[in-house]
C-alpha cells in the first residue's frame, strides 16, 4: 500500500517538473486520465488536457526561466483523492496573452485537489492560474469586465442593459478635459497619447487613474514604465491634441517638452501636468486602468481646453448658470 503512494507521488513529481519546468508537456499523459477536466475553484473555466498543455507552454514563453518545486503530495487512496502543494517562481520576459513583459519576478504558491480513476487524475481543482499568474506578478484584472456572453442565439435581449451605441450617447453628453498622457519608452524615445479618460481617485494619498487602450501605439511602453506623465491641454495646444490623437510615428517632433524628476515627459504650453508613478495596473478586456501616486506637479496660468461630443471648445469664457 505504501509503496503504491509513493509510485504515485513520484509519477506526479516527475511529470510536473518535466512539464512546468522543461516545457516537456506529453509526459502528463502518463498521470492524467484520458477524460482529464481541470477547474480552478474561484471560476467555472474548465481545461482539458489539451488545454492545459497550451497554457503551460504560453505561460513558460512568457516565464522562460519558470522553475516549480513540489512541496508535498498527499494521496488518499480511500477516497480516491491526491492534494498537491507546490511553489513556483519565474521572470516576466515576455507578452502573455496581450499584456506587455514587464521584467518582474513573482514567486507563488498553489494547491490542487484532484480526483483518481484508473490510477490516474480525472479531474482536479486549482486555486491558481493564468489570470493568477498576472495578479501575482502585478496585473490584477477586473473580474467583472471578463464575464462570458451568454452562450446560443438572443433573439431579443430583456436584460436591459445598455447597447454600444447607447452608452456611446450616454458619453457624449459628458463633457471633460482633454489630457496628453505621456512616458518614455525603453530606448529613451518619447511616448504619448490623448485621453480624456483621467480621473482624480484622491488627494491623500495623491493618487490619479487613467484608462488607456491596448490597441494604442504607446500602450506597451506605457505598461512597461514605472512613471507616467499626464497633461491637461490648453485652448492654445489644438494642434497639439490633433497630433496626439493620431498614429503618427514621432509625435513629439517640433514639440517643446521638459522631463519630469522621473523622466516622463510634460509638454511646454499645457494647462497644468503632473507625473505620476504606476502603482497599479488592473486588466479590464479591452482597456487597462493605471493607478499612479502623484510625484510632481506644475499649474500654468493658462486655461483648459474643453471636450464634448466629439468636437473640443474653448473653456475661457463659460457662463455661470444662476
Amino acid at each position: 500500500m505504501q509503496q503504491l503512494n509513493l509510485s504515485l507521488k513520484e509519477s506526479i513529481v516527475a511529470a510536473w517538473e518535466a512539464a512546468w519546468d522543461r516545457g516537456e508537456v506529453d509526459a502528463l499523459d502518463t498521470i492524467l486520465h484520458p477524460e482529464f477536466t481541470r477547474e480552478r475553484a474561484a471560476s467555472d473555466k474548465v481545461l482539458t488536457a489539451a488545454q492545459l498543455k497550451a497554457e503551460i507552454l504560453e505561460i513558460r514563453q512568457a516565464f522562460p526561466d519558470l522553475s516549480t518545486n513540489v512541496d508535498s503530495v498527499l494521496v488518499d487512496e480511500e477516497a480516491g483523492s491526491v492534494a498537491i502543494f507546490w511553489r513556483t517562481k519565474g521572470t516576466f520576459t515576455n507578452d502573455l496573452s496581450g499584456v506587455p513583459a514587464t521584467g518582474n519576478s513573482v514567486e507563488t504558491r498553489g494547491s490542487n485537489l484532484a480526483v483518481l480513476r484508473d490510477g490516474k487524475i480525472y479531474s482536479e481543482q486549482v486555486t491558481w492560474d493564468q489570470s493568477e499568474l498576472l495578479k501575482d506578478v502585478g496585473v490584477p484584472s477586473l473580474k467583472s469586465a471578463f464575464e462570458p456572453a451568454p452562450e446560443g442565439l438572443v433573439i431579443d435581449d430583456l436584460s436591459g442593459i445598455p447597447g454600444r451605441e447607447e452608452l456611446k450617447g450616454f458619453n457624449r453628453q459628458f463633457i471633460t478635459g482633454v489630457t496628453v498622457v505621456t512616458t518614455i519608452d525603453q530606448e529613451g524615445k518619447p511616448r504619448g497619447l490623448a485621453a480624456n479618460s483621467y480621473v482624480s481617485v484622491s488627494l491623500e494619498p495623491p493618487l490619479v487613474l487613467v484608462c488607456v487602450q491596448k490597441t494604442t501605439s504607446t500602450y506597451s511602453s506605457l505598461f512597461k514604465s514605472t512613471h507616467l506623465g499626464i497633461n491637461i491641454m490648453s485652448n492654445e495646444q489644438r494642434s497639439t491634441i490633433g497630433v496626439f490623437a493620431s498614429k503618427g510615428d514621432d509625435k513629439f517632433a517640433g514639440l517643446q517638452w521638459h522631463e519630469g524628476p522621473g523622466g516622463s515627459p510634460l509638454i511646454d504650453g499645457s494647462a497644468a501636468s503632473i507625473e505620476a508613478e504606476i502603482k497599479e495596473r488592473f486588466q479590464a478586456k479591452t482597456h487597462t486602468v493605471f493607478i499612479a501616486k502623484v510625484k510632481h506637479s506644475e499649474v500654468a496660468e493658462l486655461q483648459p481646453m474643453i471636450y464634448k461630443a466629439g468636437r473640443f471648445f474653448d473653456s475661457a469664457e463659460l457662463p455661470e448658470l444662476d
